[in-house]
């Protein structure tokens, strides 16, 4: 079908296209927006139309894809025409998790190496016990030991039970310490 003739049948095809999108949508001004977009669809996907096939058929089925799609899309969203719904969703400033997070980075520069060490390798590296005994070269009941005491310990910190200096060197060298063993 040259691209003249292409053309002509979609015109042609114009009428019926109304009036099927008429029926399922129940609205004049949608039913035009569906036969619009099934156009479009149409012209920009000429190439799939299989020649000597029934262009009426394969237009149908665009435009009931797209009601179909459109109206699956509207489902998920909320009418909210007087705003009152966005009204009450609220983010939460930033800057308090990155104050939280320089807090807990400065924390763990606190505790004693060896506590620090089976921490980061359980909990940051993802290493199992097992796997942390035999890097640190100990038993794996010596590295559970060592992570519960920290995770008190730090526990103890970030709920203020004990003070601590809160540093941005302390927090950089955690930082730091973090992002190698998210390498490994």
């Amino acid at each position: 079908m040259s691209g003249q003739h292409f053309k002509q049948a979609l015109v042609e095809a114009i009428p019926r296209l109304r009036a099927y999108a008429r029926s399922i949508s129940g609205n004049r001004d949608r039913a035009d927006d569906l036969v619009q977009e099934t156009l479009a669809k149409a012209i920009a996907n000429r190439d799939k139309f299989a020649e000597g096939t029934n262009l009426i058929a394969w237009l149908i089925t665009i435009l009931r894809n797209q009601y179909y799609s459109v109206g699956r899309k509207m489902q998920r969203e909320v009418a909210d025409p007087d705003g009152e719904h966005a009204a009450t969703l609220e983010s939460k400033p930033q800057q308090g998790g990155h104050l939280e997070l320089m807090d807990f980075l400065s924390a763990l520069q606190v505790l004693p190496d060896d506590q620090r060490e089976a921490l980061v390798l359980i909990g940051v590296s993802n290493f199992s016990y097992d796997e942390a005994a035999q890097i640190l070269g100990v038993k794996a009941g010596t590295v559970k030991s060592r992570v519960s005491r920290a995770r008190l310990r730090l526990d103890e910190l970030m709920s203020g039970q004990e003070d601590f200096e809160r540093s941005e060197i302390a927090a950089a060298k955690s930082s730091e310490m973090i992002q190698e063993a998210l390498t490994v």
